[in-house]
């Protein structure tokens, strides 16, 4: 059955709203996934922010024309379903990934990360990525280092010029 003009408009506008929302896509094709699996996937991703949409690859293709983003061409052949992961894209990716393997029939085939085209093997290092806090830390850990490091330092050289004060002074007050 063919879809209307209309009908399309406003999915090619949903598919736009959801990808500017989205910190990463990730594109998996799930020929062969029954309703019922198809199901389990979604409300897997439901609580980590994300969702699991099916779309004509036409359509995605033209919202991310639209939306400013590259169009991963080789990777929309076959029936797509999407992965929007609208906050932290380690846990879905993870969860997707996981569904891959437990079903065999889901296949991850790459995704977008901002103006990125990545593919499925990048994709599966994305949630191996330390969390934002993890990263802020070791930046913070990063930048404190040569000052603590410079501390120690004139510590160590106070210090040592105090004991030869001090010495110096039991060498006088003995004499």
């Amino acid at each position: 059955m063919a879809i209307s003009k209309q009908k399309k408009q406003q999915t090619v506008a949903q598919l736009k709203e959801m990808l500017g929302r989205s910190q990463a896509v990730i594109l998996s094709e799930y020929r062969g996934l029954t309703a019922t699996q198809m199901a389990a996937v979604r409300n897997r991703l439901r609580p980590l922010d994300s969702k699991f949409v099916v779309a004509k690859n036409s359509l995605l293709a033209r919202s991310l024309q639209e939306a400013g983003m590259p169009v991963p061409d080789d990777m929309l052949k076959g029936p797509t379903a999407i992965g929007f992961c609208f906050g932290d894209f380690r846990e879905p990716t993870r969860t997707l990934w996981d569904f891959a393997r437990e079903t065999d029939i889901l296949v991850i085939k790459g995704g977008l990360l901002g103006d990125s085209v990545l593919s499925s093997e990048t994709v599966r290092s994305l949630m191996n990525l330390p969390s934002t806090e993890t990263l802020r830390a070791q930046a913070l850990a990063g930048i404190q280092a040569p000052a603590s490091g410079l501390v120690g330092v004139l510590d160590g050289a106070l210090s040592g010029l105090l004991r030869v004060f001090e010495a110096r002074a039991e060498q006088m007050g003995t004499a």
